[in-house]
């Protein structure tokens, strides 16, 4: 068993300070998730490129901090919580100020993978410092607390990036964080823990490697034809690689004495059903943040700043939602609430295609908030699905892995949304403008019925399943 260097007991004022701290890591990382979306046409026309083949800014952001999150544990007990949490602050404001910089689209997804990679140690090692630091009975308290900037980040997000480049430019988006990053760097020194484990499991570098290449390959694959501008013998190249990479781990997990994620955890029917439904309904609508923007400033004519007002009733429907999607599980059970709910997602991203120019406001927010409803029903019931039998020493591996596939599904919802519309483009020729709205539909279609064809994952649950109580280890939600 792994044993923690002797600290000095902290006082009640440094545990409030310790949560605070975490609690703005986490609202700077939530928050720069959503910012970039209502900016993404205002910074194409800035570097010349054309804003539906802007998606590259968002998948590379959440593709390195899912490459990095299984990782991040190891890294604080190896390292220490203190020096690991200051570099993750370091390096997203690093990425931050080179971000303001960018010249061109390149620079700025190698800006953003910078970003990324303190971004996806923000978290989790906040979260470790708080698990090491608060008595286990306070917990869940601890925790229930820094979560509150995480739903708070996706609120303001849309609009505030929206307001920002009418007010100014799209440049402040990023340079915003850097005064935020100095205050963390300098709260950092003065209250995050030393701790780190004395004796430390030896660490599956070759698992990782692994297992991240075929993460990115895959990502990169689905991105290629849009972004990247690839062709398809190199998109077919890069899709052979990851599975093959993937496969490699696998193989390698089994016979390996301590891999990255053990085989063992998908001996747990609930979890395996749960990253699985995960990962393939996420694909359909985890571009909706990004896609819905797009469509009301490319199509319609909405400024940044009207764009960004039209998220906040999927966020506020979203958030209300959160306590009658628990009480729906306990009624219903998880097979039935995610059967229906998956197939009602799929139907209400779909609904994006019926858009007209001259659709009425109160229409179209109705429409966005029944988007948020079924999207925060369906994040709640696939999370605590996930998680909610696997047992104490299973916990923190399968916690990881939960968040890893969150972010990696997130990256490759959006490159496979700019894949699909990036066809559908070159099918009605070059649009600009309204003009642009068939190929939108299209994209809407077929990223709603990839998200019902994910409802038959969910089939393979048991008739009546009712959950769990809620665990100490259950994650923040990041949606």
């Amino acid at each position: 068993m792994n044993t923690v260097a002797p600290a000095a007991a902290p006082t009640e004022a440094e545990l409030r300070s310790l949560l605070w701290l975490v609690a703005v890591g986490f609202f700077m990382q939530t928050l720069d998730a959503t910012i970039v979306n209502t900016a993404l046409p205002a910074m194409a026309r800035s570097l010349g490129e054309s804003p539906l083949r802007m998606q590259s800014v968002v998948v590379a952001y959440s593709l390195t901090m899912a490459m990095l999150i299984p990782a991040s544990g190891w890294l604080a007990d190896r390292f220490g919580l203190r020096p690991v949490f200051m570099s993750a602050i370091v390096l997203f404001s690093a990425g931050s100020l080179l971000c303001a910089m960018a010249g061109n689209l390149s620079l700025l997804v190698a800006a953003r993978v910078l970003q990324g990679l303190g971004g996806a140690l923000l978290l989790p090692v906040g979260r470790l410092a708080v698990l090491k630091t608060f008595p286990r009975e306070r917990f869940l308290q601890a925790m229930s607390f820094v979560a509150i900037p995480g739903l708070i980040g996706p609120l303001i997000g849309p609009t505030l990036g929206g307001w920002i480049v009418e007010v100014a430019t799209w440049h402040w988006i990023f340079l915003i964080n850097l005064p935020v990053g100095l205050l963390g760097g300098l709260a950092t020194l003065r209250y995050m823990p030393v701790q780190r484990n004395v004796a430390l499991a030896r660490f599956d570098l070759t698992g990782y490697l692994l297992l991240a290449f075929g993460m990115v390959s895959l990502s990169l694959a689905l991105d290629g034809l849009s972004g990247l501008g690839l062709r398809q013998a190199g998109v077919l190249v890069l899709m052979i690689f990851g599975l093959a990479s993937l496969t490699a781990y696998w193989m390698h997990a089994l016979r390996h004495p301590n891999p990255l994620f053990s085989p063992h955890l998908f001996g747990v029917a609930s979890l395996r059903i749960g990253l699985l439904g995960n990962l393939f309904s996420r694909l359909g609508s985890a571009c909706m943040p990004l896609m819905i923007p797009l469509l009301m400033q490319v199509t319609m004519g909405y400024s940044p700043l009207q764009a960004g007002l039209m998220m906040l009733p999927v966020t506020l429907a979203s958030m209300g939602m959160k306590r009658p999607g628990t009480w729906l599980l306990t009624r219903f059970g998880y097979r039935r609430v995610l059967v229906l709910n998956t197939l009602l997602v799929g139907l209400a991203t779909a609904s994006f295609a019926l858009t007209t120019l001259d659709q009425p406001v109160g229409l179209r927010v109705v429409q966005l908030m029944v988007f948020g409803a079924v999207n925060s029903i369906q994040f709640t019931a696939m999370n605590t699905l996930t998680l909610k039998d696997l047992g104490p020493t299973m916990a923190s591996s399968g916690n990881s892995l939960l968040s890893m596939v969150q972010m990696l599904a997130m990256g490759m919802g959006v490159a496979a949304a700019g894949a699909v519309l990036a066809a559908f483009t070159g099918y009605f020729g070059p649009v600009e403008a309204a003009a642009a709205l068939p190929a939108f539909r299209g994209t809407f279609v077929c990223m709603g019925l990839m998200t019902i064809a994910s409802a038959a994952i969910f089939w393979q649950l048991s008739d009546f399943e009712a959950p769990a109580a809620r665990s100490r280890h259950e994650p923040a939600e990041m949606e």
